[in-house]
This record gives structure tokens, sequence and C-alpha cells, in this order.
């Protein structure tokens, strides 16, 4: 919210997979990976989005699309905190092609 988007939504769920948050950013409708990292010991958050949870987060957004009867611009971003306080969170905006 701090970066201007508008939080539309919340652990959104379907059969094929979950999508964190929600939001617009203007007409962009944004699909927003949350991961939490106390440690990078076994990897930081963004290695951790393999290849099948990147295809649950395209289904889950196809869900979450059907639903609206229209499909308006999109984008997945990624908000990897990397302690338990908040204090190192760093945002990735439009990680996620649609044609990966």
């Amino acid at each position: 919210m701090r970066e201007g988007l508008t939080i539309v939504g919340r652990n959104f769920r379907t059969r094929f997979g979950e999508i964190d948050l929600i939001a617009r950013d203007g007409g962009t409708l944004v699909f927003v990976e949350v991961r939490m990292r106390r440690s990078p010991r076994y990897g930081g958050g963004l290695e951790s989005i393999t290849a099948a949870k990147r295809a649950r987060m395209l289904a889950a957004a196809n869900g979450y699309l059907a639903m609206l009867g229209r499909e308006p611009a999109c984008r997945f971003d990624v908000v990897v905190m990397q302690s338990t306080d908040g204090a190192d969170v760093t945002w990735r905006r439009d990680v996620l092609a649609v044609d990966d």
C-alpha cells in the first residue's frame, strides 16, 4: 500500500492454487506472491518460486480473471521478507511473464 497499490483481495484460493494478495496499480491488476525467509540458508524467497509454483499462480490468477468476466492488464509481483521483524523487504515487480 505504501507503493500506491490498492489491495482488493487476500489469500484467494482455487483448487489450482492460491494468490496471496491481489491489488490494483492504476488500471493494472497485480497478483502478489509473498515469501518469508528467516535465513538465506536454503535459498532466497525468489529462488523458492519453482516452475510448479509459477504454474499454480497462473492457474489461480486465471480463475480470478474468469470470475471478473474481463481481462484487465495484469502483472505478477513478489514481496520477499528476509526477517521476522519486516526490516528487510524486497519487492520485485513483473517477475512472471505470462508466456513462461
